[in-house]
C-alpha cells in the first residue's frame, strides 16, 4: 500500500553513521501514534547519508599529521577538519567526480529509494535537514528548479521535487553561504507544480534553532532580496517561521554543543510530528 508522505532526512557537518536518523525516526513514529492518533505506517522515512564522501580523505590527513607533524590540540583539529572541511569541500566545480556532484548523487539516490518505498509519484515530499545539510539540499533543489541539475533525477514528479510540500530545517547555517550573493535567491517553496492545490495549502517551512547554537541561524532575515520584475523568491517569502527552541540537557542546552542535540529533543520532535500529521 502506498504511503501518504515521504520524508527525506539529511544530516549536517561531521562524520555520521548510516543509521544517524534512526532514533529520531523512532521517536517521531511514536509521537504520531501517541500524540497525534495517526498511523505511523502511512509515513516513509529515508536517511540521506553523505559524510562518507569526505570522511575518508579527512581522516587520512588527520592520521598523517598525527604521525608526521608536531601539532597540538589533536582532538580539536579533528573536529575542525571534519566540520569546517565539509563546508569547504562542498564546492560546485566543473571537475568530473567533484565532491558537489558526489554528494548530490547521494541525495538523488536516497530520494529515489524513498520514492520506491512511498509507491506514489504524487505523494507529498517532506525534507528534514540539519546544519550543513540544509545548504546541500537547498542547492540540490535550486539546481533542479533552474533546470540545471548536476546529477539527473528519476523521471517522476516525486524525484524531481515537484511534490515538495514540507520543509524542516534545524541548526541550519544557510545564511553563512549567502554573504557573497546579490541578490539572495531562495528555492521555490512550496513546489510551483502544486500551487493552488490542497497540498500547497498544507505546506509549511519551519526553521528551528537554539539561540545558544552558534551554527544554527534564523532564515527569514537573510537580506539582499531580488528587485527584478517579478522578483525571485527570498527567504522571508518561503520560510513560514523561524522557531527558537531550547534543545539539549543540563550540560548542553546552554552552550554551543546544543548544535547536535535537536534530533530527539521534545521541543523539536513534538511540533515536527504535528507537522507530519497534517498530511495524514
Amino acid at each position: 500500500m502506498a504511503k501518504k508522505i515521504g520524508i527525506g532526512v539529511i544530516h549536517g557537518m561531521g562524520t555520521h553513521e548510516a543509521d544517524f536518523a534512526d532514533e529520531m525516526i523512532a521517536e517521531l513514529n511514536k509521537r504520531l501514534v501517541d500524540d497525534e492518533n495517526k498511523n505511523a505506517n502511512d509515513v516513509a522515512f529515508q536517511a540521506i547519508h553523505w559524510s562518507d564522501v569526505l570522511s575518508g580523505p579527512q581522516q587520512d590527513y588527520l592520521d598523517a599529521i598525527k604521525a608526521g607533524a608536531n601539532v597540538d590540540y589533536v582532538k580539536l583539529r579533528g573536529f575542525m577538519i571534519k566540520a569546517l572541511g565539509d563546508a569547504s569541500g562542498y564546492q560546485k566545480s566543473s571537475t568530473a567526480g567533484n565532491t558537489y556532484a558526489k554528494i548530490h548523487e547521494k541525495i538523488r539516490d536516497a530520494i529515489g529509494t524513498l520514492r520506491t518505498t512511498v509507491g506514489d509519484d504524487t505523494a507529498p515530499l517532506m525534507i528534514m535537514a540539519h546544519s550543513l545539510g540544509g545548504h546541500m539540499i537547498s542547492n540540490y533543489i535550486y539546481d533542479l528548479q533552474q533546470g540545471a541539475p548536476v546529477v539527473s533525477p528519476g523521471n517522476n514528479d516525486f524525484e524531481k521535487f515537484h511534490t515538495l510540500a514540507s520543509m524542516v530545517t534545524f541548526g541550519c547555517n544557510i545564511p553563512l553561504f549567502t554573504f557573497s550573493m546579490n541578490p539572495v535567491v531562495a528555492i521555490d517553496f512550496p513546489a510551483t507544480q502544486i500551487a493552488g492545490t490542497a497540498l500547497a495549502n498544507k505546506a509549511k517551512w519551519y526553521n528551528y534553532y537554539d539561540p545558544d547554537d552558534v551554527l544554527g541561524y534564523p532564515l527569514k532575515l537573510i537580506g539582499r532580496p531580488d528587485t527584478g520584475n517579478p522578483p525571485k523568491p527570498n527567504y522571508n517569502d518561503v520560510v513560514d517561521e523561524d522557531r527558537a527552541i531550547n534543545v539539549g540537557g543540563f550540560i548542553s542546552s546552554w552552550n554551543p554543543t546544543s548544535h547536535s542535540k535537536y534530533w530527539t529533543d521534545n521541543d523539536f520532535t513534538k511540533p515536527v510530528a504535528r507537522q507530519i500529521a497534517n498530511f495524514l
